[in-house]
């Protein structure tokens, strides 16, 4: 594996690596790190696990190998979800066998990633990720269809970084629609606000997704005079 990125603003959530390979474990830690999440244990086994878990209920993702020494990850994440526990679940392992990959899906997890892999190849699988509970925490309400279709969009290959325009990252994409989705209409200077980026980045943002016809420009003077201010809405 070979690392080539810059880290990341914190996300705000907190993950966990089960695998049992010391230096794969310490390097799946440091990735998600440099992707902004907040890795609060790595356990070496399934029981190690499961105390982990059981001590931390509020674990928002684990990031989970298939093959452990006293037990199959696919057995794990039934014990897990038995818990109660209803943390995601990204599977970073070498196990390709078809059923395997099945029953993991039937069970939940929204991201499979084969090893060997590069950190570009993992980065991508993150953002994905990052950008779908950004959408998903950033609503309060009953969801549309649009919305549901937006959010599971958003952990499909087609929406990763290497097919967005140069220098938009599918995270701050999530982040951007959110608000987007939560609101009436907001200008570029009030959407960076909410995600915490500059006018001109989230001015970026909302000018692809207008592109990409999923937002409605308007232009508002709002009582004042002069030229008018861009607002975006969700369509």
């Amino acid at each position: 594996m070979t690392t080539s990125a810059e880290p990341s603003a914190t996300s705000g959530l907190t993950a966990v690596v089960v695998e049992d390979e010391a230096v794969v474990a310490e390097a799946n830690a440091v990735y998600l790190q440099r992707l902004g999440l907040t890795v609060v244990g790595v356990a070496r086994s399934g029981r190690e696990a499961l105390r982990l878990l059981a001590a931390q209920p509020d674990i928002d993702l684990v990031v989970l190998d298939m093959n452990l020494p006293d037990s199959h990850g696919l057995d794990l994440l039934r014990r897990i979800r038995g818990t109660g526990h209803g943390a995601d679940v990204i599977a970073v392992t070498a196990a390709r066998d078809v059923d395997v990959v099945r029953q993991a899906v039937a069970q939940g997890v929204v991201a499979y990633v084969i090893k060997p892999f590069t950190f570009s190849s993992f980065r991508t699988k993150i953002e994905q990720y990052l950008a779908y509970r950004a959408q998903l925490d950033s609503r309060q309400a009953a969801l549309g269809q649009t919305e549901i279709d937006a959010m599971i969009a958003t952990l499909r290959p087609a929406l990763s970084s290497q097919n967005l325009p140069k220098g938009l990252s599918v995270e701050m994409l999530g982040r951007i629609t959110g608000v987007l989705q939560g609101a009436e209409a907001l200008s570029a200077g009030e959407a960076a606000e909410q995600v915490g980026t500059s006018r001109v980045t989230a001015r970026r943002y909302l000018e692809y997704l207008a592109d990409s016809a999923l937002v409605e420009r308007r232009a508002s003077h709002e009582g004042r005079a002069g030229r008018p201010e861009v607002r975006y809405r969700w369509r």
